[in-house]
C-alpha cells in the first residue's frame, strides 16, 4: 500500500523486506549502532521462516520515500501473541480481556527474538528526526485504526530516541539487561581486578575446570569459521531450548543459522570448544559483534562439562572484547548468573501505546508503581555485586532514575 504524505513523501506498508532494495535499507542501518536493523539480519528472519505470519509474527514494516529514495524505515510486526519478545505482557492481553477489547493483533517495533536495546526507527541523515518520527507515528496510528489494532509497542528502544517517542505520547515501561561495561581494561586479569578476593578464585576456579578437561576455546570471527559450525550451532542451539521444555523459546529455524554464513558471518563470532583428540566442538557459544559492542546470542553443550557454559559464554567473550576494544558486551536474555561475573542490572526501555482511552489509562497508572519498583530492584541488584571496595560502583552501575511519565 503506497500514499502520498505532505506531498513531499509517499509511505508505503511492505510486507517483506526483500521489496526493499538492501542498499537502500543499509543506507539507514549500518549507521546505527546495533547489528540487529540490518538487512540481512532482518530478512534471513523472514527467509528462513523464523519470524513469519504462520509463526505469529507478520511483516509489516513501514517505509517512508522521497521521489524513489528511501528515507526512513520501521521494522514492524502483527502480533497474534506475545511470544519470543521478552517484555512479557501477559497479564496485559488478560486485562483487556475482562475490558471487552481484543488484544491481539497487536502492532509490534523490535527485532524478533532479540532482547538487545537499540531499536528504533531509521531515519536518513539531513531528515529531521523529530518531524519524521512524528510524521511516522502518525502513519502508524491511522493504520491501527483503520485495521482495528489495539496497541503499538516498540521494544528494547534506543536511550536516545525514546524521548522522541514520549513526545508523541508514547508510555515507557522500565527493564534491565545486563551488561559488561569495558573499563579500559587492557587484559583479563585487570577484570579479574575488580571483583573481591572470593568472587577472583571463583572465576579462576571456573576457568580452570574448563582446562582440567583438555577443552580449549578457540574464538573465530567472519571468514575464519567453517561453514560446517552453523549448522552445528543450530543443533547447539536447538538442544539447549529441548533441554528447558515449553520455556525453551525455539524459535530460529536451522535455515536461518545456515544462511548466517553466505551473507551474515562478518558479524558473527563463534566460541567452539574442541578437546584434544576431536576436530568436532563438544560445545559451542555465538555472538554478533558491530564496532564497539558486542551481543551474546545462543550457544549449546552435548555434554554436561562443568563451567564450559561460563567460559564461553562470559569469559571468553570478555577476553575477546578486551583484546578487541570492545567498549560493551550485552550476553544476552536472563541474569541468574550474569551479576556474580561482572554484569550490572542496566535499564532498558520499552514504549507503548494502547488505543482504547479507558485502558490505556489503567496501565499508565500501573506503569508508574511497576516502574518505581523495577528501578528499585535494579538498585538492589547492583547492590550486591561482587566487586572490590577499591572499585567505586558509579564506574560500574548507572545511575537509575525516572522521570514521571506522561498522561497518555
Amino acid at each position: 500500500m503506497v500514499k502520498q504524505s505532505k506531498s513531499r513523501y509517499s509511505v508505503a506498508w511492505i510486507q517483506q523486506i526483500a521489496l526493499v532494495p538492501q542498499d537502500a535499507w543499509d543506507a539507514l542501518a549500518m549507521p546505527l549502532k546495533t547489528p540487529f536493523l540490518e538487512w540481512e539480519w532482518l530478512n534471513n528472519l523472514e527467509t528462513s521462516q523464523s519470524a513469519v505470519a504462520g509463526n505469529g509474527w507478520m511483516s509489516n514494516h513501514l517505509t517512508v520515500w522521497r521521489d524513489r529514495t528511501l528515507i526512513a524505515a520501521a521494522p514492524l510486526y502483527l502480533k497474534g501473541h506475545s511470544y519470543g519478545e521478552f517484555v512479557f505482557d501477559h497479564q496485559w492481553a488478560d486485562l483487556a480481556q475482562r475490558f471487552g477489547i481484543d488484544y491481539y493483533p497487536k502492532m509490534l517495533g523490535m527485532t524478533p527474538f532479540t532482547p538487545a536495546e537499540g531499536y528504533r526507527f531509521l531515519i536518513a541523515p539531513g531528515v529531521d528526526e523529530q518531524e519524521m518520527t512524528a510524521m511516522m507515528v502518525h502513519e502508524i496510528d491511522a493504520f491501527c485504526s483503520k485495521h482495528h489494532i489495539s496497541s503499538c509497542h516498540f521494544l528494547f528502544v534506543d536511550p536516545e530516541w525514546r524521548p522522541l517517542l514520549e513526545r508523541q505520547g508514547f508510555t515507557t515501561w522500565l527493564h534491565h539487561s545486563f551488561i559488561w561495561q569495558n573499563l579500559e581494561f587492557k587484559t583479563f586479569d585487570d577484570y579479574l581486578a575488580v571483583f573481591n578476593a572470593n568472587q577472583r578464585r571463583n572465576i579462576k576456579r571456573e576457568r580452570k575446570a574448563v582446562e582440567k578437561m583438555d577443552l580449549r576455546l578457540q574464538p573465530l570471527s567472519g571468514d575464519e569459521i567453517p561453514q560446517s559450525l552453523f549448522p552445528l550451532m543450530y543443533q547447539f542451539y536447538a538442544d539447549t531450548c529441548d533441554k528447558f521444555g515449553w520455556w525453551g523459546s525455539k524459535y530460529l529455524s536451522k535455515r536461518f543459522f545456515e544462511q548466517l554464513h553466505a551473507n551474515y558471518r562478518h558479524r558473527v563470532l563463534f566460541f567452539p570448544a574442541y578437546s584434544q583428540d576431536s576436530e568436532k566442538p563438544l560445545g559451542m557459544s555465538f555472538c554478533l559483534f558491530k564496532d564497539d559492542r558486542l551481543y551474546g546470542r545462543y550457544w549449546g553443550s552435548f555434554q554436561d562439562i562443568d563451567c564450559l557454559h561460563f567460559d564461553a559464554c562470559y569469559y571468553a567473550p570478555i577476553e575477546w572484547a578486551i583484546a578487541h576494544g570492545i567498549q560493551s558486551f550485552d550476553p544476552g536474555a536472563g541474569g541468574r548468573h550474569k551479576k556474580r561475573r561482572g554484569f550490572p542490572a542496566t535499564l532498558n526501555y520499552s514504549m507503548h501505546r494502547i488505543y482504547n482511552n479507558r485502558f490505556a489509562q489503567v496501565l499508565h497508572h500501573h506503569l508508574s508503581e511497576v516502574n518505581q519498583l523495577e528501578l528499585q530492584e535494579i538498585e538492589a541488584i547492583n547492590a550486591e555485586l561482587p566487586f572490590s571496595q577499591g572499585v567505586g560502583k558509579s564506574q560500574l552501575c548507572e545511575e537509575v532514575t525516572l522521570d514521571e511519565p506522561s498522561e497518555p
